[in-house]
């Protein structure tokens, strides 16, 4: 089962920017559970949260195949990101986009990490006999 962090805990973030390529070609069931942890942030700033794939790791999809809404204040945020209809994508990595308004320093900075976790085949069946 893969569980990856993609952005470390921790991480400080000022600016947009790219995290690591995860390989996800190992994974059984295609459907992934991506979590936003935001630890720390200051006043009148947000972060988006998208994920890209690539069939090559270098080479990148030009449309997020999932995306969180924006973020504004510290807590866990789920996303369920379903790649089963992207057999090509052997590669993911997360993309943020960060802003900071009002007065004072234009800076944004959060401290955050992202983690990917394959979500178990058992576990979606389960939910599809429940009907969730």
């Amino acid at each position: 089962m893969l569980d990856a962090f993609l952005v470390p805990a921790n991480s400080i973030v000022t600016a947009k920017g790219d995290s690591e390529t995860l390989e996800i070609t190992g994974s059984v069931s295609r459907v992934f559970l991506l979590t936003l942890s935001i630890t720390s942030v200051v006043e009148q700033e947000a972060i988006d949260i998208f994920v890209y794939t690539s069939a090559d790791g270098s080479t990148w999809e030009t449309k997020a195949v999932a995306g969180m809404e924006q973020k504004f204040y510290p807590g866990e945020y789920p996303l369920l990101v379903d790649l089963s209809e992207k057999p090509d994508a052997k590669f993911v990595r997360a993309h943020w986009d960060v802003y900071r308004w009002g007065r004072g320093s234009t800076a944004p900075q959060f401290q955050i990490s992202v983690r990917l976790r394959e979500v178990s085949a058992e576990v979606l069946r389960e939910a599809a006999v429940a009907g969730v």
